[in-house]
């Protein structure tokens, strides 16, 4: 035993110490990473189940947003995009790459039970545009490859009545509240991230007071309220939305 209780080494001529050498270990990519007999997740694996372009964020929604948003705070006039990929966990990729290809700015990112979503803005429609180019670049899909849009309930309610306003008011949400008297317009959407686009549209249409909207989980939920027509002319503009999103979005 050499001082301080080391343990002495035989030292060759040269002056190098005659230890063993410990081999370098490599690792090429995943190798050595990925247990024996798995392979690093491919991108034919996640499936595009939203991909919404709002071109300018009507200031309600925006606000909306804020409210809920746990990155950088989108304004009125932004440009959005919220994308929904299955596997959840594949959205840290999405997001990784959206980051990388533009100057766009993360606004909320969730990962769920099946899904996992991610919402970007930025003043500049064309960046915005170009980092969902090099996400459906990297995934090797279109636009029209996302998940068609099954509506599973609309509906207008006229004049609701005190109670019902009270215990919508008193529910989870974080938009406008809702008056007595008003006309409602619900809006039930699978997969969620299309009631963002039929909200959007409503706001732009009429002159409509935006109570919740709810674009993460199984099913996107909206509700809007004002006054009789301009419910009705936001439900169907909403309408429009939702069938346009059809119109480039593969079929069941």
């Amino acid at each position: 035993m050499g001082e301080w209780g080391l343990e002495s080494r035989p030292v060759h001529p040269s002056g190098n110490s005659m230890a063993p050498s410990r081999p370098k270990p490599r690792i090429t990519g995943l190798s050595g990473i990925v247990p024996s007999g798995l392979t690093p997740q491919s991108a034919e694996r996640i499936e595009l189940r939203s991909y919404v372009f709002l071109d300018s964020l009507q200031p309600q929604l925006a606000a909306y947003a804020g409210t809920v948003s746990g990155g950088f705070l989108p304004i009125p006039g932004d440009a959005c995009l919220w994308l929904e990929v299955a596997p959840g966990l594949a959205v840290h990729r999405m997001t990784d790459i959206a980051l990388k290809a533009s100057t766009v700015r993360l606004g909320q990112m969730v990962v769920e039970r099946a899904f996992g979503s991610l919402a970007l803005y930025h003043l500049d429609q064309s960046n915005v545009l170009h980092s969902g180019d090099a996400v459906l670049g990297a995934i090797g899909s279109r636009v029209e490859d996302r998940t068609h849009c099954d509506v599973t309930w609309y509906e207008v309610i006229r004049a609701i009545t005190p109670d019902h306003a009270v215990l919508i008011n008193r529910q989870n949400r974080r938009g406008s509240m809702i008056e007595a008297g008003m006309s409602m317009f619900i809006l039930e959407t699978e997969p969620a991230g299309y009631v963002l686009y039929a909200a959007n549209e409503a706001e732009k249409a009429s002159n409509i007071t935006l109570v919740d909207v709810k674009a993460v989980g199984a099913f996107g939920r909206l509700t809007m309220a004002g006054r009789e027509g301009d419910v009705e002319e936001a439900a169907a503009a909403a309408m429009k939305a939702i069938a346009a999103i059809n119109a480039r979005s593969r079929s069941h």
